[in-house]
């Protein structure tokens, strides 16, 4: 890496802790954004065709979202090794945790994609998906799958940016393909000339030739080293002792992020139990609140870096406080947004259907009860990424778990199938399950036992740290 490349990377170690913990969400949020337009343009035009389309797609959501978690599972341990010996300015480290981390994700996402394309009609049947829209839902997730490599690597190289501060870029390219990705919707969807109407797999192939077009962009990115991290080819040779490191560090994040989807993907089996119209309800209203909660994620994913490359420095007394910042920040602005979907139900439901007027109420309904939860979210989410910018995904880990399939997961079984509640034990099971995570994330946290893991490489000569008591005691 060049010495201009590395001046031009922020000290997030030093300075305002509200300005740096900012300056570092906000991209990341516009960028969130950015990425679940892609699900936002497919919704607008697959919502064209029809509520059997809607709940086409709905069903592969979170099958999909699935297998992002996996990958995004080893994103997370990429960045966080990245950024603590970014913070410990071990810089030749960190181009070799870059490369080494863009590999194994790679092989990971080709894995994945030969198993879930084969194994796609029998996931469908496992959820339970309605003979109705079968057919249409497969040819939607085989399509999207085939661009789990393009998307794991973009996950990576967000990631690893993020890792060193670098939050701009991936921004950029996200407009830019989001833009794309608008105009391709509806020529695959619907046709134009030479091009057939491939309906709502039309959607997926406009979102994985855009996802493919990320991935070229950010590789050229990485290996001219003008960005914070250079890499080389010759440093793709595979590193069995880091990969394996990066494993242990990874898989913990992958079983928390495929937790919460497979939490979603029984809620949507038990959604089907009350059909179609249900179905579409529940696609529909988790795609809001899924959109409600994008400033909480980024806020925790700036968190997560932040911690890391202050733990990295050896400066854990600013890394506490920079979770405090951001626990703050994301309970109080999500409260906001909470707030503003009660208010803007209705408009952002007809968004996404149109011509449907009982599957629009319930989904209006379903937003309406759920939404002011949301802030308890927000804390749960930044205490989370404190939890993983320290190096204890195991800790997030389980409380990703207890949240789902202690809190959630059984709440909306027994209120949608044994109370009078009906389908709507499924809405109330997003308050109680917000809430009971979040108290125990935030008992979890107070106990301060997440605070001393430090993973960057000692610097060659470098003086033994200091034990992780005497951080926590500076």
């Amino acid at each position: 890496m060049s010495p201009t490349a590395t001046r031009a990377r922020p000290n997030l170690t030093q300075g305002p802790i509200l300005k740096a913990l900012l300056t570092l969400a906000l991209p990341i949020v516009f960028g969130n954004l950015l990425q679940t337009g892609y699900q936002l343009v497919d919704a607008y035009w697959v919502g064209r065709l029809g509520a059997s389309a809607v709940a086409a797609v709905a069903v592969s959501f979170p099958v999909n979202f699935l297998l992002l978690a996996l990958g995004s599972g080893f994103s997370v341990a990429g960045s966080v090794l990245v950024a603590q010996n970014f913070g410990a300015r071990n810089l030749p480290m960190v181009n070799h945790i870059a490369a080494q981390t863009l590999v194994l994700e790679t092989a990971l996402a080709l894995v994945l994609t030969v198993v879930a394309h084969v194994a796609s009609p029998l996931i469908l049947r496992l959820i339970g998906v309605g003979p109705d829209i079968f057919t249409q839902a497969d040819q939607f997730q085989r399509t999207l799958f085939l661009g789990l490599a393009f998307n794991f690597g973009f996950l990576m190289f967000q990631a690893l940016m993020r890792g060193v501060g670098e939050v701009r870029i991936p921004l950029y390219i996200n407009i830019t393909t989001l833009v794309l990705n608008f105009g391709l919707d509806p020529l695959f969807i619907y046709g134009w000339g030479p091009v057939p109407a491939f309906g709502v797999a039309g959607a997926a192939a406009a979102t994985i030739s855009t996802q493919a077009l990320s991935m070229a962009i950010g590789l050229v990115i990485l290996l001219r080293g003008k960005s914070g991290i250079q890499l080389s080819f010759k440093g793709f040779k595979p590193d069995f002792a880091l990969m394996q490191r990066t494993f242990k560090l990874g898989v913990p994040s992958s079983i928390d992020l495929s937790a919460r989807a497979l939490g979603l993907s029984m809620m949507t089996v038990l959604a089907a139990t009350f059909g179609t119209t249900i179905l579409a309800t529940y696609g529909i209203g988790s795609r809001i609140l899924a959109l409600g909660i994008i400033p909480a994620l980024g806020i925790s994913l700036a968190c997560s870096t932040l911690v890391a490359q202050n733990i990295g420095a050896r400066n854990v007394g600013r890394a506490v406080r920079t979770a405090n910042y951001a626990i703050a920040i994301s309970f109080g602005g999500l409260l906001l947004v909470g707030v503003a979907g009660y208010l803007a139900a209705r408009p952002l439901v007809s968004f996404f259907l149109k011509g449907d007027e009982t599957v629009t109420t319930n989904a209006v309904e379903f937003v309406r009860i759920a939404v002011f939860s949301l802030c308890f979210t927000g804390a749960q989410q930044s205490v989370s990424g404190a939890l993983r910018g320290s190096g204890n995904t195991l800790s997030a880990m389980l409380l990703t778990i207890i949240g789902v399939w202690v809190f959630q997961f059984p709440v909306a079984w027994y209120l949608s199938q044994h109370t009078a509640l009906g389908f709507r034990g499924l809405w109330w099971s997003f308050v109680i399950a917000n809430v009971l995570a979040a108290t125990l994330a935030l008992l979890w946290y107070l106990r301060g036992s997440w605070k001393g893991t430090d993973l960057a490489d000692p610097l060659p000569g470098e003086v033994a740290a200091a034990s992780p008591t005497e951080d926590k005691a500076g």
